[in-house]
């Protein structure tokens, strides 16, 4: 069983994805070639934006975001405590300081009451993830955010495709940046990212400094990185646009069925979704009791789990801050565990997951 299954759906798309690749062959673009501009295009209609840039990852996508909006050395970036150490690492690259906060245990989505508490005069921005596949609470961060006079920047790896009040993710804040590492709802077979942004300063600033702050060849109006997408990543991830809607419908009837399945055990949680929200199941995530013991039950019959993530930001190594404590954060990195998710998951396999867990409880 595989915990993610990229051969079923490449097989698919096969005959897509090949002529595409050729296509960039045939004409030798390979970087920020026309395909690259064709899914900014794509995806900025998708989402409801009127700027899209691609760039090479989703963690240059979010440091980028910040160098747009001017952030350094003094400067305070608001971030929780239950996230991928990107979130907070180019906080720390830019000199700034990472403030975390604790999150909602329900979702694992920054707390607004957290944000509230922790906003400072030195305070540039805001980080939320959209955690698992859901977004977190954007309208009343947002809210929060215009009082203060702050920058929203919503963290969307793992959300593209989901909706919040009716509202697209990566759509709901002054930028927005996702991923499309391979093993994301919409991933590439390869790095590759995307800001979104309907400011027009805002977005001429990230192209330009996606490419070294050139504003025209060798003409540098900023310090800048090596940002820009690679042209194969931009021509698979077209062709993967058009079976995207499909699988997350594919997605959110697997995680229907495995709530149906799992309910009623003690010691479990199913995933919660915030009311307004919807899914798109990036991971499917239970919180559980005795997780490292069901773990090492469901490893030893070859089911395939994850944790998403075991160790808090404010008590990772590179970035540690011991008088922290952030109470939830802690608790559901003990108690988080991924379960096999993805479009062609077959109801065999997951009934194979869902028997494993039942009788370990």
């Amino acid at each position: 069983m595989e915990f993610i299954d990229l051969s079923t759906q490449q097989q698919l798309i096969k005959a897509d994805i090949d002529h595409r690749i050729q296509a960039v062959l045939r004409h030798g673009q390979y970087i920020m070639g026309p395909e690259v501009e064709e899914l900014e295009n794509q995806l900025a209609s998708r989402v409801g934006v009127e700027h899209c840039l691609a760039v090479s990852s989703g963690t240059d996508a979010l440091l980028i975001a910040l160098l747009a909006i001017g952030v350094g050395a003094g400067d305070e970036v608001i971030v929780p405590a239950f996230s991928f150490i990107a979130t907070a690492e180019v906080v720390c690259l830019l000199g700034a300081k990472p403030v975390f906060v604790d999150v909602e245990k329900a979702t694992g989505t920054i707390s607004c009451c957290a944000i509230e508490k922790a906003l400072t005069s030195k305070t540039k921005a805001v980080i939320p993830v959209s955690l698992y596949g859901q977004c977190a609470a954007m309208e009343s961060i947002n809210s929060l955010a215009r009082a203060a006079g702050i920058t929203v920047i919503e963290d969307a790896a793992q959300s593209l495709g989901a909706l919040h009040h009716g509202r697209s993710s990566c759509g709901l804040s002054m930028i927005a940046c996702t991923s499309f590492f391979p093993s994301k709802p919409l991933g590439c077979y390869g790095d590759g990212g995307a800001c979104f942004t309907n400011d027009d300063d805002i977005a001429q600033k990230i192209r330009e400094i996606r490419v070294h702050g050139q504003s025209r060849r060798y003409y540098h109006a900023r310090l800048g990185l090596n940002g820009r997408m690679d042209t194969l990543q931009a021509a698979i991830l077209l062709a993967k646009i058009s079976i995207f809607d499909d699988e997350i419908v594919k997605r959110q009837q697997i995680a229907s069925r495995y709530n149906r399945l799992l309910a009623d055990i003690p010691g479990l949680e199913t995933p919660s979704i915030m009311e307004g929200n919807t899914h798109v199941y990036a991971q499917y995530t239970l919180q559980v009791k005795n997780r490292d013991a069901l773990a090492d039950e469901l490893r030893s019959m070859d089911i395939p789990t994850a944790v998403h993530y075991p160790v808090p930001l404010h008590r990772q190594p590179a970035l540690s801050v011991p008088e922290d404590q952030h109470l939830v954060s802690e608790e559901l990195c003990a108690s988080v565990l991924s379960l096999p998710m993805h479009p062609y998951l077959d109801s065999v396999q997951q009934d194979q997951v869902v028997k494993a867990i039942r009788s370990f409880f």
